[in-house]
């Protein structure tokens, strides 16, 4: 028997390339009336979004943009934002949505390194923007976006975002890509130890995730979902495709405020939303003047830092359920959820929120997740202890790094994705985190996870949020450092921090050091710890010149 010949051939009738492209083509035909978008005072159905994307793609296309051109993009989440993920694909282009708080320097590289032919740049980084502009010496379309809800700010761009519009057609083609392994997105690492790397997604892989959203989730038709989420963090983690899916209404804040996020709960009825564990402490640690009733269940995904059990504890007591997922750049944002077993519903709360704190299985449209020996490539034993490195196999990883084929074949060796985070693999399968391979501290021969020691610190009711790393010590080589940001109202002292940390972690784990204040952060909630341990290392040499004087 042979299932071989020219009749059982791929054509046009039976097969299609997998792109993000199909999910607007489809809800514009389905669901033209429903709500896309509120912003403010802005309301647009998904008939009126849906001519605005192909309005967006056919401007762009009458300005000689095509197959493989970048389109960079600047902006916060705001309805333009949303618009570019849906229209730029429909030409072959590849959007490069930037971080916000990015320096001009760095972006300045950035599209540089990834040719961009076009800027999109939201009003208030004007300035910034024109400056990257003339660092990076290209020939760019600099378009303005005024964004009537937003501060406003200076135009440096030959024409407005809507007199781009105002060039196109509504009735411009949906096209899918010659081949959906062509790039769809380039999005750029933080590159806290060096120059960030490119990271290119395919079409393939960003529908397979934004589909993924939806198994993973559970997530039924027309969700109503909040961006606290930056739009421009791995392309919303594929939200921006997983919403328009389910012909959902994106619900738009420029930065999120504990007070506007509430707002948006009570009067537009949230029922979903993403964000770090940043953004859980915004909501669980709100003051009463901010805070507003709602009367639905709310499903509140998070990823970054490990949330801690005490947090995920406090949000589901309010009627935020939350799913744990975590993932890289690299990965389209999570490709790994904290799958919720049946019988933890039955299980205590705070037996539930320890859980739901480890980083999970492969989502199910990811071939495989293990944690693997560095050393041998092979699996670690599944008993919770032993330490190896994350890795990724399927559709829901990157095409690779943009210009750096050695940064991309030592990321892929062995067939595998290496994630750079080291965990455990528990008999359940589960994986979690222990660290990351750069923030382990070694003290006199011993691995300290600086996790573990956060989570300790963290259990204390005053901390709001604590980030530990390697101090320079004259003895033990290196010693714990904990920075510490108390939630809001609480006090205490560093004696108080250390006693408690006294109580849950061995002699060789305990902090040396409290520090107390304001953690720097990234634009997406993550700490930057590349700069806590410059501070720290300062801190060192501050303590040893005392003890030479």
């Amino acid at each position: 028997m042979t299932y071989a010949g020219p009749e059982l051939d791929r054509c046009a009738a039976n097969h299609a390339e997998l792109s993000p492209v199909s999910i607007l083509k489809r809800v514009e035909r389905v669901h033209p009336e429903l709500p896309a978008q509120i912003h403010g005072t802005i309301r647009r159905n998904w008939g009126e979004v849906a001519g605005r994307c192909k309005r967006l793609a056919s401007a762009l296309a009458k300005r000689g943009i095509g197959n493989a051109d970048t389109v960079a993009l600047i902006a916060p989440n705001i309805p333009e934002a949303l618009e570019c993920a849906l229209a730029v694909p429909m030409l072959g282009a590849v959007l490069n949505a930037n971080n916000v708080r990015l320096d001009a320097g760095t972006i300045a590289y950035i599209l540089d390194h990834g040719e961009a032919k076009v800027l999109l740049v939201d009003t208030e980084y004007s300035a910034m923007a024109a400056d990257a502009v003339a660092q990076c010496g290209r020939d760019l379309l600099v378009v303005d976006i005024e964004d009537t809800q937003g501060p406003g700010g200076e135009r440096i761009g030959a024409l407005t975002y809507e007199d781009l519009l105002a060039e196109g057609d509504a009735d411009f083609p949906y096209r899918l890509p010659d081949d959906e392994w062509d790039a769809l997105a380039l999005n750029y690492t933080s590159g806290t130890t060096g120059r960030p790397k490119g990271v290119v997604y395919s079409h393939r892989g960003a529908w397979t995730n934004a589909v993924n959203n939806v198994v993973t989730w559970e997530m039924p038709h027309h969700p109503v979902y909040l961006w606290t989420l930056p739009l421009f963090h791995c392309n919303g983690w594929c939200f921006p495709w997983t919403i328009t899916l389910l012909a959902g209404c994106h619900v738009f804040l420029r930065a999120p405020r504990a007070d506007e996020i509430y707002q948006a709960f009570a009067e537009h009825g949230v029922t979903h939303l993403c964000g770090a564990p940043i953004i859980m402490s915004m909501i669980a640690g709100a003051p009463s003047e901010d805070r507003r009733d709602f009367p639905q269940t709310i499903r509140m995904m998070t990823a970054a830092a490990p949330p801690p059990a005490r947090i995920i504890a406090g949000m589901e007591a309010m009627g935020i359920l939350i799913t744990h997922v975590y993932g890289l750049t690299e990965v389209y944002g999570p490709a790994v959820v904290c799958a919720e077993k049946p019988d933890w519903s039955d299980l205590p709360l705070e037996d539930r929120a320890r859980l739901k704190a480890r980083q999970g299985v492969a989502y199910e449209l990811q071939e495989d997740v293990l944690v693997l020996d560095p050393g041998t490539g092979q699996p670690v034993p599944w008993d919770g202890e032993t330490q190896g490195e994350i890795a990724f196999r399927g559709n829901i990883v990157m095409k690779g790094y943009l210009k750096q084929p050695d940064a991309t074949a030592n990321a892929f060796r062995g067939g595998w994705f290496w994630s750079g985070d080291l965990a455990v693999q528990h008999p359940d399968g589960y994986v979690e985190i222990r660290d990351r391979a750069k923030d382990i501290i070694i003290s006199g021969g011993e691995n300290i996870s600086s996790i573990e020691v956060e989570n300790a610190i963290h259990s204390h009711p005053a901390v709001g949020q604590v980030a530990v790393v390697a101090m320079p010590d004259a003895k033990w080589g290196e010693v714990p450092c904990a920075f510490v940001e108390l939630a809001e109202g609480a006090t205490a002292t560093e004696e108080d921090i250390l006693t408690h940390a006294r109580t849950r972690l061995a002699g060789f784990q305990k902090p040396k050091k409290i520090v107390f204040g304001d953690l720097p952060k990234t634009a997406t909630g993550k700490i930057r710890k590349n700069e806590l341990r410059d501070e720290a290392k300062g801190l060192a040499q501050e303590a040893s010149g005392a003890g030479q004087g």
